[in-house]
């Protein structure tokens, strides 16, 4: 093993078949024939280069017939592949080899190459994305009326329902599949400028030649040559890391409530998934491990492609390939990440009656400012807020609840009578918004 994503042990808990696919070699080397099989037609179509030439190219260039064992040492030497690719090619296509990467530069089939993986890797992205937030809408609309404790700082707050939680969630996802159409809309473009990328090479046919392979490829044509403006794939990473960002989010919440003390939620049983090979008991939250493991990792990848957008002139020289590296392993790690989450959602263990155990072990004190707010108009809040205070202490020290010392104190008992200091102490009584917000979520009504 050299890294968890070549592992044959690992590589499916740090990136999938169907992603690995989209950039192993040889779907590397089909995107680099098909930006230069696209060019020469873009050339073609302006008259740059002969028709008959841009058809020999493209019913002879095949990545499928390209030597791996010289493109990789002749890589090592030269020190990108094109130079080593395009000598192939040309010699696949014969009279026509000649006019095989007629006027562009290394870094220009290059990019176009990651652009047009990147637009099969975002593809698959949306696809999990959208069975993700499917499932997770699913989960929340189960549990819109399931009452449990919100927590801050790790404490009772007040109220909420575990469907309002999920919704949370998802309301987070859903604003990434908004993000990732509109990243698509301006990272997905071709690239083409020559040497420095003034397109001198192919003089006053340069923009029709670009506008034509971005038409061609499917593409948007930018409005410059982008060789150092490389904020398209540094927001690719940076959408990645924010959607593999939320599941950690929701991975830690998961781990929490799974834990011993909290049992109210559980990851789906599988036989032997999450044992431990000394306490049989264990049922570790494999999922939710990996996807939090793979939000850091999202998080390293996106400070490195911020770091590697600092780059000089017209040509970098060296931040560009610390983008070979990151971009394809952000992919795997975000595809992991929702794979592991959509399994995770669609058999969670919901234990309902855990949940209300623990809404009531502090005794009704959760719903504290219900009765706060109740007492305010008549006694003004901030007297209001002292004495309902004074009663939470009391329960606290006394090991009661918060109604009976409401219940023990003869003018609150007169102003409010015990049915509804009973009522304002039940803590499904106090929802505020909740179950509206989730179903606003749930439907997709905003």
């Amino acid at each position: 093993m050299s890294t968890v994503f070549e592992s044959a042990l690992f590589r499916d808990m740090f990136g999938t078949a169907p992603m690995r696919d989209v950039f192993d070699d040889h779907a590397y080397l089909r995107a680099v024939v098909r930006a230069e099989v696209a060019l020469a037609e873009a050339q073609a179509r302006v008259g740059v280069i002969p028709r008959e030439a841009a058809d020999l190219i493209a019913t002879k260039a095949e990545a499928g017939r390209l030597d791996l064992a010289a493109l990789e040492r002749e890589t090592q030497v030269v020190g990108y592949p094109i130079l080593p690719v395009v000598r192939q090619l040309a010699e696949q296509c014969g009279e026509a080899g000649g006019y095989v990467h007629w006027g562009a530069t290394t870094q220009d089939i290059m990019d176009t190459a990651t652009v047009l993986q990147v637009r099969d890797a975002l593809q698959l992205v949306d696809d999990a994305l959208l069975g993700t937030r499917r499932t997770l809408r699913r989960l929340a609309g189960e549990h819109v009326d399931t009452v449990t404790a919100g927590r801050t700082h790790l404490q009772h707050a007040l109220p909420v329902t575990f469907g309002y939680r999920c919704a949370v969630w998802l309301s987070a996802l859903d604003r990434h599949a908004e993000r990732l159409e509109q990243v698509r809309e301006r990272a997905l473009m071709v690239q083409l400028g020559g040497a420095a990328g003034t397109l001198a090479s192919l003089g006053a046919d340069g923009l029709r030649v670009r506008a034509a392979y971005a038409e061609v490829l499917g593409l948007r044509e930018p409005e410059i040559t982008w060789h150092v403006a490389r904020d398209g794939l540094v927001e690719v990473v940076q959408l990645l890391a924010l959607i593999g960002g939320t599941l950690g989010k929701v991975a830690w919440d998961v781990m929490m409530l799974a834990s011993s003390e909290f049992g109210e939620v559980a990851e789906p049983f599988v036989d032997g998934r999450g044992a431990s090979s000394t306490m049989p008991q264990k049922r570790n939250p494999i999922s939710s491990e990996l996807m939090s493991a793979a939000a850091k990792l999202l998080r390293e990848r996106a400070g490195s492609m911020l770091d590697a957008l600092v780059q000089d002139f017209e040509r970098a020289t060296g931040p560009w390939h610390v983008e070979w590296a990151t971009v394809p392993e952000a992919f795997l790690l975000v595809a992991t990440s929702l794979s592991q989450a959509e399994s995770l959602f669609g058999g969670l263990e919901v234990h309902e009656d855990r949940m209300r155990r623990n809404l009531d072990l502090t005794g009704g004190l959760i719903v504290a400012e219900r009765v706060m707010m109740e007492l305010a108009p008549a006694l003004g809040r901030q007297h209001a807020h002292e004495v309902v205070y004074a009663a939470c202490r009391a329960a606290i020290e006394g090991g009661t609840s918060l109604a009976d010392q409401l219940l023990a104190d003869d003018d609150l008992r007169g102003r409010l009578g015990e049915e509804r200091i009973r009522e304002l102490t039940d803590p499904a009584g106090y929802l505020g918004s909740a179950r509206e917000m989730a179903r606003r979520v749930i439907t997709g009504a905003g």
